[in-house]
């Protein structure tokens, strides 16, 4: 199978890191950028929850095109009941006629006491069973089975007609998890169809810490692999030219010193001997030294993490960065004229014009947990 390849919104947006995203998202360009998307051959388009609500995004983009995967990347599971989400999710698939994934994140615990005013708990028992209970209101939905969810978080069993959305065409709504650490990857691999690794997750971490894992759940719940997928949204500073990639880049070492401040990336960093690195930038991240951060980012460490290249370059610096533990890749360049239209368009050719049988076997087997970068 192909390698597939995905974007978000704005065409060319990344991880802002320490610095402000370039170009706000236009509501009222979804559909004519979905439409552009879809023409040039791009597979899929993906909206973060962030600062607009991926689900009204992605209905946009979903009623503008026929062909184009949808997918949230990721939405934000705690906040909702599994009910909300599981009728949420059932709307965007009824709508594209089976082209929406369901990618679902967790948030860290200052976010979810702080931000949205619940409660913590263990982020992947809470994910395990928030993925069974929304699957269990689907399975009442598509078959008529009486609704009997009953777990440590949510008791389940109540559905009348006047809330039953009943079958669909596309009952089968994939689910993917946004993970780092290998709890979430091992509870990805029991109850979800795929991971979706943080950005700071190299190849190598990928291949030895995160797989492993979702081997492991897999076996758990006695589920093959044939089908899973590993969506990543690498770390990338891309250009026109040489000149304007130099700013590229520094934004890039921004980035990676943000992430290397935030706990919950910590190991990906330890995987890499970066232990001392992300300590020293916790602890300027606590004294809100922000703009010393990026200082701390060395050219070694920033290759280790970023794929640099100008625009004709950077498809297949993706592919050797990536295409043997991952299938798919999400990323985009900003497209202001022909010159771009028609570098996004190659760069959807080579990327989706890649294999990938060698993630597959790396997923399903561990056959060569190996990083050459």
């Amino acid at each position: 199978m192909p390698v597939r390849l995905e974007t978000l919104l704005p065409l060319g947006k990344v991880d802002p890191g320490l610095r402000a995203p370039a170009t706000p998202l236009d509501l009222g360009a979804v559909a004519e950028t979905a439409r552009f998307l879809e023409g040039i051959g791009y597979g899929g388009l993906a909206v973060e929850e962030t600062k607009d609500d991926p689900f009204v995004v992605l209905a946009l983009a979903a009623a503008a095109t026929t062909t184009l995967r949808t997918t949230t990347a990721v939405a934000i599971a705690f906040p909702r009941s599994p009910t909300v989400m599981a009728l949420q999710a059932w709307t965007q698939q009824k709508l594209s006629g089976g082209r929406f994934t369901l990618g679902l994140g967790t948030q860290v615990r200052g976010h979810v006491r702080r931000r949205y005013g619940m409660e913590w708990h263990p982020p992947a028992p809470w994910m395990r069973e928030y993925v069974q209970a929304m699957r269990a209101v689907w399975d009442t939905w598509q078959h008529g089975t009486p609704l009997a969810h009953s777990g440590e978080r949510y008791q389940l069993d109540l559905m009348v007609p006047l809330f039953d959305a009943g079958p669909i065409e596309h009952p089968d709504v994939p689910v993917q998890l946004a993970a780092v650490n290998t709890n979430m990857c091992a509870v990805a691999g029991e109850v979800a169809d795929g991971v979706r690794p943080h950005p700071v997750c190299t190849p190598s971490y990928i291949a030895e810490v995160m797989l492993p894992a979702v081997r492991r759940g897999a076996a758990r719940s006695g589920r093959p692999l044939d089908d899973f997928r590993v969506c990543m949204k690498p770390l990338v500073a891309s250009a026109r030219t040489g000149a304007e990639l130099e700013r590229k880049v520094e934004d890039a070492r921004a980035r990676i010193a943000f992430y290397a401040s935030t706990p919950g990336y910590r190991a990906a960093f330890d995987h890499l001997g970066l232990s001392d690195l992300a300590s020293e930038a916790k602890e300027l991240s606590k004294a809100q030294r922000w703009e010393e951060l990026p200082a701390m980012i060395d050219d070694e460490t920033l290759h280790r993490f970023v794929v640099i290249g100008t625009h004709d370059e950077i498809g297949e610096r993706l592919l050797e960065r990536y295409a043997g533990v991952v299938t798919d890749v999400e990323f985009s360049i900003a497209v202001a004229d022909d010159t771009d239209r028609a570098a996004l368009a190659d760069l959807a050719a080579v990327v989706q014009g890649a294999d990938d049988s060698a993630a597959r076997a790396e997923i399903a087997t561990g056959r060569q947990a190996t990083d050459v970068r």
